[in-house]
């Protein structure tokens, strides 16, 4: 992690808001807490507006409850824009986020390409191939999602692939609360992948159903 020594105040304040970070990005599968790296000197920059007042690197963070590794967080960089018109934290180089059973098995997994968190409006903004894997084993796909910390929602303005066990929907207007168990869609496309399953009678989900 890298900072300015005349900002040693503001960057200590930074390091403890990292626990807020990557609370935000846990929470997705209801985990809790984090840590941070080691830090080095940067030079002063004019520019404040478009410079980091904090930028980190290669950051690895290892989650346990009760004694047993449950969560692992991992990004390549992680800027904090604090003199930004509207102050938002970035990480350019993506996100990802696995969760472990108690045999140390990925049951939850995040990823992002791109990452971005605006604090003053509580709003996640994720880009590039963002993928994620629920507790119940069912994949979402979208170039772009958001999630609303303020009012507890996830959505997409894109299209959204969600994969399950005997079907793939893939539509518009996606919402779904922050566990990613109760979603719906303003519309579905036609063409819906029905997969097989001799003990089941799955049929595609209509334009604005939603999952229970």
């Amino acid at each position: 992690m890298i900072f300015s020594q005349k900002r040693m105040k503001f960057s200590k304040q930074i390091i403890i808001n990292m626990t807020a970070a990557f609370w935000v990005v846990v929470v997705l599968f209801g985990a809790i807490s984090c840590q941070n790296k080691k830090t080095e000197k940067i030079a002063a920059v004019k520019d404040r507006q478009a410079m980091p007042g904090l930028h980190a690197t290669k950051i690895t963070t290892v989650i346990s409850d009760s004694g047993i590794t449950r969560y692992r967080i991992y990004t390549d960089q992680w800027d904090v824009f604090d003199k930004a018109k509207e102050k938002y934290w970035e990480f350019p180089k993506g996100l990802h986020f696995e969760r472990f059973d108690e045999n140390l098995v990925i049951d939850a997994n995040f990823h992002s390409n791109y990452a971005r968190y605006y604090e003053a409006r509580q709003l996640w903004e994720f880009k590039g191939k963002v993928k994620a894997i629920n507790m119940m084993g069912e994949m979402f796909e979208s170039e772009r999602l958001y999630w609303d910390r303020a009012q507890e929602l996830i959505f997409s303005d894109t299209l959204v692939k969600i994969t399950q066990l005997t079907r793939v929907i893939s539509g518009y207007g996606f919402q779904s609360n922050q566990s990613m168990t109760k979603y719906s869609f303003q519309a579905t496309l036609k063409g819906l992948l029905v997969v097989p399953d001799e003990n089941s009678n799955t049929a595609a989900i209509p334009a604005g159903a939603t999952h229970p």
